[in-house]
């Protein structure tokens, strides 16, 4: 069996993964500071970084890391610059929200747009996803954005991708029955790559019916500052279901 978007056909086999999880844990992205940030910005990650900085807690119901009651608890895995991330906390305000990103400006861009605003529902994780996976009890995420990411093009860097299978596996405990993966990218490589390992993996169902739905970025799915400028090519828009159980 294979699967594609029109590109060339992909086994539904999984790679090999590394022999030393710990190194490719250390080699998921590049290094964390970038040029200087503004005086303003600085500023911001001294006095408003703190007031929404994820106070993680192993075991901790997600819903406890916000001061107003929320009913789900949604994450987005390297944010960015937060556009997307602030959209959806503005739509969504009965949800809460929580942002990774582990480089200082997208940090900083965040902080930015969130200054002076009535946005509540946002808690920042200035770091690696993969630290608030852990923490994290079974079944408590009700949507995961995985927007642009790296696609780490080079086949010697395919094994610092997020999404591998031993991650699908990690998403789908945390995540609730019927919750949505959400992934999109506009390198077509990464895009084979995922739609292989999610299709291969029991506790993920691909939802698209028709081209449309991955050709078409979808109402609620608003736009990243990456997105815009579409560097590699047409984006793809990815969305998976949760099972009920990890056997389908």
């Amino acid at each position: 069996m294979a699967a594609s978007l029109g590109r060339r056909p992909i086994s539904l086999m999984a790679s090999s993964a590394p022999s030393d999880p710990g190194r490719r844990r250390r080699l998921l992205y590049g290094r964390r500071k970038g040029p200087k940030l503004s005086p303003h910005k600085e500023e911001l990650r001294r006095s408003l970084l703190p007031q929404l900085a994820l106070p993680l807690e192993s075991g901790r119901d997600p819903r406890r890391y916000f001061a107003a009651d929320v009913g789900d608890v949604w994450l987005e895995v390297g944010f960015g610059g937060g556009e997307h991330l602030i959209e959806q906390a503005r739509a969504n305000p009965q949800v809460g929200l929580i942002g990774a990103e582990p480089y200082e400006a997208g940090v900083a861009k965040l902080l930015s747009k969130l200054e002076g605003t009535d946005v509540s529902n946002i808690r920042i994780h200035e770091g690696d996803a993969r630290d608030i996976l852990e923490a994290l009890p079974d079944a408590r995420l009700g949507r995961v954005f995985i927007l642009f990411p790296d696609p780490w093009p080079k086949t010697r860097h395919h094994k610092r991708r997020f999404v591998q299978m031993e991650m699908l596996d990690t998403l789908a405990r945390v995540m609730a029955a019927g919750a949505e993966l959400r992934i999109a990218s506009d390198d077509a490589g990464y895009i084979d790559w995922v739609l292989e390992r999610g299709m291969a993996h029991s506790g993920f169902a691909w939802t698209a019916n028709c081209a449309a739905d991955w050709r078409i970025r979808p109402a609620g799915w608003p736009q990243t500052r990456y997105e815009a400028k579409a560097l590699h090519g047409p984006p793809a828009y990815l969305s998976f279901v949760r099972r009920g159980n990890m056997g389908g």
